[in-house]
């Protein structure tokens, strides 16, 4: 009996462990795949069942006040530092979709879906259409 109660118990926490090396929310290094730089530091965060990801952080010091003067709406002129960039993600499987990203610096909103590599690697896909038609960052988990 002892035995069987402590193979439930392994089994029970390493589900817990996985569960937890498999989350997306927390700060996340976002790198410019067209320069190789680290830009800023981004929250993805969970609220009402649905993923979101704000700019807590941005990495060069010239950007630090910069706004989001080609963005349109809402965001409109808006500091891109506590900028929601990530809006309305859904968990589908092993990655999160039918969701939106924004490039505050082209001020346009794109589809995207993101996917954790491993536990400290997220990819970050923004599209057109099909997701094809797009290009994938890599993210890395601050800690």
């Amino acid at each position: 009996m002892k035995k069987y109660f402590l193979t439930l118990l392994m089994v029970a926490v390493a589900g817990i462990v996985q569960a937890q090396a498999q989350d997306v929310t927390g700060k996340w290094k976002t790198i410019d795949d067209e320069t190789g730089e680290a830009k800023s530091i981004v929250e993805i965060y969970e609220q009402n069942g649905k993923v979101y990801g704000k700019v807590v952080e941005i990495l060069n010091p010239a950007k630090k006040n910069a706004k989001c003067t080609k963005c349109k709406g809402a965001d409109k002129d808006k500091p891109i530092d506590g900028l929601v960039i990530i809006k309305g993600l859904t968990k589908d499987g092993d990655e999160y979709t039918d969701g939106d990203i924004l490039d505050p610096n082209k001020g346009k909103l794109y589809s995207c879906t993101i996917k954790l590599e491993g536990k400290d690697k997220l990819n970050v896909r923004g599209y057109l259409g099909i997701s094809l038609l797009g290009r994938t960052q890599t993210w890395y988990r601050v800690k």
